[in-house]
């Protein structure tokens, strides 16, 4: 879970946010915004990154984020802005079709801040967190499936196949095994109930984690289909940078960061060995991204410190090439879905 967008800093008239986005010194720093420089801010939240990026004069920023209520709560900025800054309600997934519509290309930078904002976790009534009851949604926009119809509907074995491989619960078994006992009594409606009878089935040693931490990942995860937004977000982004442009991406847990690596590795041709190649073997496609600089870039330990949901944040970047975009890479995509031999039973 990772810490919202938001900042304290000031944007003209824009007035005080509401939550300080992880790194943001970092992104920024990379990001290089610049007078006349074009920007796109993939997960505004509270338009933290958005307000960086649009310090310099004349810099445009076009801004997504497929919460409404995000969406709304920057209406503010919006109009300190005078015409700098485009917010839309889409998600990440689709930033090359919104960019598309709205005539906008070749950006100086992309960025990329994974997951759900403090506002969505800090809201009991939008039922991320079991850190207060409310209702068992945790959809990111009000359409598809709840958290609920997931843990009332879905069968064990795909249960526990959601709780293993999003949320790296080895107990997942165990865990689903008791939703659906329980269930089958009264459905689970609540945060607090589920996070319960977790807590109940799986009781946590002092110091740990809570019980319930790596399921509601899990659920979350497959609610907003997280990990295939991720992937298809990354190959959007790599379509609308300018050559020399920069993708800035942010994430807060190994999944996340897998594919991520994963992606930038394939990108920039890392691991080929070209004069190792067998005779008739196709030649490596030119690379899309360089990698400079030591990466992940991680939080110092003041700002850990001062925002202890920076902790687990990983901070990944390429600089576009000028080689022809490539489209989404299947094997990358298989990461964020599950095995299909999870579907039929492990």
């Amino acid at each position: 879970m990772n810490a919202g967008r938001g900042d304290e800093d000031h944007l003209a008239a824009g007035g005080p946010a509401r939550h300080i986005p992880v790194l943001r010194d970092e992104v920024l720093a990379i990001a290089g915004p610049r007078a006349g420089g074009l920007y796109l801010d993939a997960t505004f939240g509270a338009g933290g990154y958005s307000r960086g990026l649009l310090a310099p004069a004349g810099a445009r920023v076009l801004a997504l984020d497929r919460d409404p209520l995000a969406v709304k709560g920057g209406a503010s900025l919006v109009e300190a802005a005078e015409g700098r800054l485009t917010l839309v309600e889409a998600r990440f997934s689709q930033l090359a079709d919104v960019a598309r519509r709205l005539d906008f290309s070749d950006f100086d930078a992309v960025v990329l801040d994974i997951g759900v904002s403090s506002m969505q976790i800090d809201d009991a009534e939008r039922g991320f967190s079991f850190r207060g009851d409310g209702p068992l949604d945790m959809r990111m926009q009000p359409t598809g499936q709840s958290a609920a119809d997931i843990v009332n509907s879905a069968d064990e074995a795909t249960l526990a196949d959601i709780l293993y491989y999003f949320g790296e619960e080895r107990a997942s078994r165990r865990i689903a095994r008791a939703i659906v006992m329980d269930r089958a009594k009264e459905p689970f409606v609540s945060t607090a109930a589920l996070a319960g009878m977790i807590a109940r089935v799986v009781p946590g040693k002092p110091g740990d984690i809570h019980p319930a931490t790596r399921s509601f990942q899990a659920l979350r995860i497959a609610v907003n289909d997280e990990l295939g937004e991720l992937v298809a977000a990354l190959s959007a982004a790599e379509g609308v940078l300018k050559p020399g442009g920069k993708l800035i991406v942010v994430t807060f847990h190994s999944l996340e960061d897998r594919i991520v690596k994963q992606f930038f590795a394939e990108r920039s041709g890392r691991g080929e060995a070209p004069s190792r190649r067998l005779p008739g073997e196709a030649a490596p496609k030119p690379p899309t991204f360089q990698l400079p600089g030591k990466q992940p870039v991680i939080p110092s330990v003041a700002e850990v410190a001062a925002n202890p949901r920076a902790r687990s944040a990983k901070l990944r970047h390429g600089v576009r090439t000028s080689a022809p975009a490539r489209p989404v890479d299947a094997e990358l995509m298989a990461l964020a879905r599950l095995p299909q031999r999870a579907v039929k039973g492990r």
